[in-house]
């Protein structure tokens, strides 16, 4: 229901967003970027603000008289709330890109024999990109308190739920440690995961046109030569590419995450029981249960080397490949040094939103591990089997 929402709102916002800012008297196109916070007081912005609240409100109201619940506030209004403020924050690296140009601009004029460049000129630009970045402070604090109050809420719906069915879950291998720090886990993740996640697309709404616009200034690329929209085509490219890339390699990985905690969970609750029963944690059980342990962190450190080599190696490419690709444009000096500065800043945006799971993957990994623990939980409550990989363990043998 919420995808279907986000999905009309977003369609009805474009196809009718100039006939809802003549309803308001505002404009939602401008003719040339605005330097400075005026960037976000703008008329479009102005509409966006109204449009977004009327359309959250609507969406609230319907989901809370047809499907009550007690989380309903932090899980609606909640989320609509870090969805702004992270567009928000998305608008503020806009708002620097416009303003790279004329600074950078001003730079080449007044380094060149020929131009004489008045200091008070630098100085207001100056003074325009420190009232973006104290903006950028203030959102970006009030933005990380919300959200970790809003994760915790999370943990919270959590584990009221699950201690609520505790007498059912409580046979399931290693459940006390899934409810206190799986949960805990799950909300922490989620909280840079999910973020990182929402500001990657919120970027690729914001950068996406600016690179599409400064396309214009590269006719071609090497190689390839000559094709449309040259710089948003190479950004895709060349983001899918390592998407894949690190999606192949480190396709081991959840499954020997998982099976980590596993063998430290059962290593942890010999442990346990041998400090209230002296017949338990014997040697040779805890020798059995931690070379479990080991054996899993071997293999973990096998296959994180060789997807730690495909990663760096791609990462250091991508530091020169905006730069391999401009070198026609540079040489030919059809650029100027103010559309170089936006041209690095929006490819970079747009390259690190297509490259989240190359960035996020180990965290990516630890999440399905944690997923794939509470996902016995939920196979107990729903009256079903355990997952195939909770069937096969037996506790003091080694499952490899």
């Amino acid at each position: 229901m919420l995808l279907v929402w986000i999905i009309f709102s977003i369609t009805i916002w474009y196809l009718f967003k100039n006939d809802l800012g003549a309803v308001l008297n505002l404009t939602p196109t401008q003719a040339s970027p605005i330097i400075g916070v005026g960037h976000f007081v703008s008329d479009s912005f102005l509409l966006l603000y109204i449009y977004y609240t009327v359309s959250v409100l609507i969406f609230a109201g319907f989901w809370m008289i047809f499907s009550p619940h007690p989380w309903q506030l932090w899980s609606i209004l909640g989320s609509a709330g870090i969805l702004f403020s992270t567009y928000f924050s998305v608008q503020v690296s806009v708002a620097i890109n416009n303003w790279r140009r004329p600074f950078f601009d001003t730079v080449q004029n007044a380094l060149s024999a020929e131009a004489s460049v008045p200091a008070s000129d630098m100085y207001s630009l100056i003074l325009i990109f420190a009232q973006i970045a104290f903006l950028a402070i203030g959102v970006f604090v009030f933005t990380r308190f919300f959200i970790s109050h809003y994760i915790f809420r999370w943990r919270t719906a959590m584990n009221e739920y699950y201690t609520g069915f505790w007498k059912e879950l409580r046979h399931i291998e290693g459940a006390s440690q899934r409810i206190q720090e799986d949960t805990m886990r799950f909300a922490s993740i989620m909280e840079s995961l999910g973020v990182a996640m929402v500001d990657a697309v919120m970027t690729l709404f914001a950068f996406l046109p600016v690179l599409w616009s400064l396309s214009q200034y590269v006719s071609e690329l090497p190689v390839v030569g000559a094709i449309p929209y040259p710089l948003f085509t190479a950004a895709i490219v060349w983001s899918l590419f390592g998407t894949g890339l690190l999606a192949v390699v480190g396709i081991k990985l959840p499954g020997l995450e998982f099976k980590n905690q596993r063998v430290e969970a059962a290593y942890r609750k010999e442990l346990v029981y041998g400090e209230d029963d002296e017949l338990r944690a014997q040697p040779v059980t805890l020798k059995q249960l931690f070379n479990n342990v080991r054996r899993n962190y071997f293999r973990l450190y096998f296959h994180y080397m060789y997807f730690n080599v495909a990663r760096s190696l791609y990462l250091q490419a991508d530091n020169i490949f905006v730069y391999l690709i401009l070198v026609p444009t540079i040489a030919a000096g059809t650029i100027t040094f103010g559309i170089l500065q936006q041209i690095l800043t929006a490819f970079n945006q747009v390259s690190n939103s297509f490259q989240y799971l190359v960035n996020s993957w180990t965290t990516i990994v630890e999440l399905l591990s944690v997923y794939k623990r509470l996902l016995a939980f939920e196979a107990t409550l729903g009256g079903g089997p355990l997952p195939k990989i909770d069937q096969t363990y037996k506790p003091g043998i080694s499952d490899f």
